[in-house]
């Protein structure tokens, strides 16, 4: 068992929300739950979430790809998704994720040198009227972001 006997409980927990014969819906949150404990997804892990819940392990790799809110490589502690869909670009989107880039150092799908933050392109986060709109650790969502704002934001995560 690769993770804490809290992570099980939370997942045993999602797993009783469907028919025994259904296990295999719980997958997304047994993944979240293990990506919240261990930062990433490795191999390993995703092999162990997909031996508990019985369903190959394949098959849950195929869901930790698909998603971009699943890492299968290490992130940095703070991993923030700049939304790239079109009415996040035209409200000034491009504009915010250039600025942020700058502010960091860092491309999409790279880690800051001191492992604080990593940059990626997110897909539509259902917000299109606070645009532009960035997702924090895929839980804490940022409207509005200006540059005024994405400074307050990157200097409260370096608290």
């Amino acid at each position: 068992m690769l993770l804490s006997q809290e992570a099980y409980k939370k997942i045993d927990r999602e797993l009783a929300k469907f028919p025994a014969d259904q296990r295999q819906s719980a997958v997304m949150a047994a993944l979240a739950i293990a990506q919240s404990e261990k930062g990433w997804l490795p191999p390993e892990v995703m092999v162990d979430v997909a031996n508990y819940i019985g369903m190959p392990p394949i098959a849950v790799q195929e869901v930790a790809t698909f998603y971009n809110m699943y890492d299968t490589k290490p992130v940095g502690k703070y991993k923030i998704s700049v939304c790239t869909n079109l009415p996040c670009q035209l409200s000034g989107g491009e504009k915010a994720a250039h600025y942020l880039k700058e502010k960091l150092g860092i491309d999409y799908k790279e880690t800051s040198a001191d492992g604080q933050f990593t940059l990626v392109e997110g897909e539509c986060m259902g917000a299109c009227g606070d645009a532009p709109v960035m997702i924090v650790n895929n839980k804490r969502m940022c409207s509005f972001m200006s540059n005024e704002k994405i400074d307050a934001l990157v200097e409260e995560l370096k608290k």
